[in-house]
């Protein structure tokens, strides 16, 4: 219907902006008709593999630094533990990289399958330096999201008040960045001149501040790993 649709309209050539789904359904589209297709990196997740950022995420760290750093003053006014439940399907991109933005005390995220542990070791070190308030970014899940870890913490201190806040679709709105819409000017011109030079079937990135073309395939299957370093700094700058 899409194909029919498209060559019913004079469209001889797509480019979709979105993430593994429209990915997937433009790579679709491109092998079972041959039609051309050119894809955008469009996601606030940060997990397309390929390229180094995808449109939306900066926004959305900007958004989640802004609700953590509200948080903030409540969590300390009335010294509580708050843990604040951000997206990112199953890549921990936005949960790490906004709890080092807005410096919180710690994260969870899916790709530490220790997280329970560290978070009893977290717990502990707070209480040996008399921590009253902290915040703790989790990335969402439907085992063991905030709720779950913040009824483990429960069970475990309960001398603390301990709160979760889900920031849920509040993430997913807002004026883009100036990093977000620089990123998407770039990779829409890359578009256009890829289809005109002839390619097609591909997703246009940037790796290493230069334009790149990413397979689908690749872009949709490949795993994107997390930043070594950054692990490394979130580690020590927890409590």
């Amino acid at each position: 219907r899409a194909y029919d649709t498209l060559r019913k309209e004079g469209i001889d050539a797509l480019i979709v902006i979105g993430g593994n789904g429209s990915l997937t359904g433009a790579m679709l589209l491109a092998e079972e008709y041959d039609f051309p297709c050119i894809g955008l990196p469009g996601t606030i997740d940060n997990d397309l593999y390929g390229t180094d950022n995808t449109i939306g995420y900066d926004t959305t760290l900007n958004t989640i630094m802004d609700c953590v750093d509200k948080i903030r003053d409540t969590a300390n006014s009335h010294e509580r533990i708050f843990f604040i439940e951000v997206m990112g399907r199953d890549a921990g991109f936005l949960a790490q990289n906004s709890a080092i933005a807005a410096g919180a005390e710690a994260a969870i995220i899916p790709e530490d399958s220790t997280g329970s542990d560290q978070l009893i070791e977290f717990m502990e070190r707070g209480i040996r330096k008399s921590k009253k308030s902290c915040m703790v970014i989790v990335s969402e899940s439907p085992k063991c999201g905030a709720l779950y870890y913040a009824d483990r913490v429960n069970k475990e201190y309960p001398q603390f008040d301990v709160r979760v806040s889900i920031l849920g679709h509040l993430q997913r709105g807002g004026r883009p960045s100036a990093r977000d819409r620089v990123l998407a000017s770039r990779v829409g011109v890359g578009a256009i001149t890829a289809l005109v030079q002839g390619q097609r079937n591909v997703m246009v990135g940037i790796r290493n501040h230069e334009i790149v073309y990413v397979p689908f395939i690749e872009a949709v299957q490949k795993r994107k790993g997390m930043n070594p370093q950054l692990i490394q700094v979130l580690n020590e700058l927890s409590i």
